[in-house]
């Protein structure tokens, strides 16, 4: 990070500190955070793990908070309500109830932060500087705790809409979730905003004993915005959490992620689909660290570039000398569409102990000449047959998604960015009726 940029974040903090809520983390902490990030320095283009993300946009933006207005409020439309999931929206990083529909669930306590303090420790996990910039400016975010034994497969959805332009403020978004032993649990979590807003969220979660987790995240920004996200994640003995991640908007996207298996048969899987076109860069950098035996990691990335796009991912799983019989699969692919696209996919493994099962593949290409000439000759057009092959290309992570009108809604976002909605326009995907012309968007 440039001096200036230290310098200025110094300053807008300084301004900025008393009027930040000390219920949510105490003025200390916040110090704490801009004297570390001063040592530090945010990333750079010559840091390894930062290499393929755009920073450059940062010099620009104010990272005071944002606030919100009434005008903006009433502009803002959100996407239907998923069946069986009560909602939570947050405007520019604070709850609005008047956009919420939460509901009583058994077992499970929902907290504003603001209300409630923040009880997880200043951030020290690799690449989490960005996790200090929120420490410093956060102005609200959502505490869950899931009571032990509690199945709520279908429960959450957490919504982050962002105003704001990032000349203007910043938006740090936060959600700490605490899942008890043999707890089940489901959390739909996304981001949407003004076309040029800047954003940069924190996510802990604690997975206990036994305890099983879907966590749906879905980046669907502004076409100008900047969008930075860490998230931490521990799993617990026996226990399992399961991420699924669609980045499909931003002008600069990068996701930063933590996951320690912290207890014996851990298991976790990262499933991740990026659409990237014009000039967009989207980033994720992923690190699994195996701490015990017999634990299990599964990622899959698929990635698509257009235009000038860039899209990266680094997948790095670390199995540690007491981590014996270790079973780690990565399969990382990524689709040029565009002349001057750029796909990186790189997978990562540190292995200290000879017990392991550990494979890896990673692949970045067009589109297979004989499938294309496949369609071709069963008397497809070439538009046609590309659209069909990105689009099975990505069903690999797509399909995994769990929650029918979470996928359907995905579905349609990811026709608009393959260029197909008129294809799709009017055919039913199910036989509930649901047709692609139905999902609105956030205006």
């Amino acid at each position: 990070m440039s001096s200036a940029l230290a310098t200025r974040i110094s300053q807008e903090h300084a301004s900025t500190a008393s009027s930040l809520p000390a219920s949510l983390i105490s003025l200390q902490r916040r110090r704490n955070a801009v004297q570390a990030l001063e040592t530090q320095g945010l990333p750079g283009s010559r840091d390894e793990n930062w290499k393929y993300a755009n920073l450059r946009p940062l010099e620009k933006v104010r990272f005071a908070p944002a606030t919100h207005t009434p005008e903006a409020l009433r502009a803002i439309e959100l996407p239907p309500l998923i069946a069986g999931y009560s909602r939570y929206t947050f405007v520019d990083g604070v709850l609005v109830p008047e956009l919420s529909a939460p509901a009583e669930r058994p077992g499970i306590s929902v907290q504003s932060l603001r209300q409630r303090a923040v009880s997880t420790a200043q951030p020290s996990a690799p690449d989490a500087r960005f996790a200090l910039l929120n420490e410093a400016f956060a102005t609200d975010g959502i505490s869950i705790q899931v009571a032990a034994g509690t199945d709520c497969e279908a429960c959450l959805e957490i919504l982050f809409v962002a105003t704001t332009d990032s000349q203007a403020g910043a938006s740090y978004p936060r959600i700490e979730l605490q899942v008890g032993d043999g707890a089940r649990f489901g959390l739909i979590e996304r981001h949407l905003g003004h076309a040029s807003s800047f954003v940069n969220g924190v996510v802990d979660i604690s997975v206990g004993r036994g305890a099983s987790v879907q966590h749906y995240r879905v980046q669907q920004m502004g076409s100008r915005a900047l969008w930075f996200d860490t998230l931490f994640a521990t799993v617990a003995r026996d226990a399992k959490y399961r991420v699924h991640m669609v980045s499909l908007g931003a002008l600069s996207a990068r996701s930063t992620v933590n996951i320690q298996l912290a207890g014996e048969r851990a298991e976790t899987g990262y499933y991740a689909a990026s659409v990237a076109d014009v000039h967009q860069g989207h980033d994720h950098f992923v690190l699994v660290d195996h701490l015990v035996p017999r634990a299990v990691t599964e990622q899959t990335f698929r990635g698509v570039a257009a235009g000038r796009a860039r899209v990266g991912f680094n997948g790095k799983v670390v199995v540690r000398k007491d981590a014996h019989g270790t079973d780690s699969r990565q399969s990382l692919r990524g689709l040029l569409a565009g002349p001057e696209a750029e796909i990186d996919v790189r997978p990562q493994l540190e292995i200290y102990t000879d017990d392991v099962k550990c494979s890896h593949g990673a692949t970045a290409g067009k589109l297979d000449d004989d499938m294309l000439f496949y369609l071709l000759s069963r008397g497809l057009d070439r538009d046609t047959a590309q659209r069909l092959l990105k689009w099975a290309f990505l069903e690999d992570v797509v399909a995994r998604i769990e929650v029918p009108e979470l996928r359907r809604q995905i579905e349609q976002s990811l026709a608009g960015h393959l260029n197909e909605t008129a294809h799709l326009k009017g055919l039913p995907y199910t036989a509930d009726g649901y047709r692609a012309s139905d999902t609105p968007v956030l205006r």
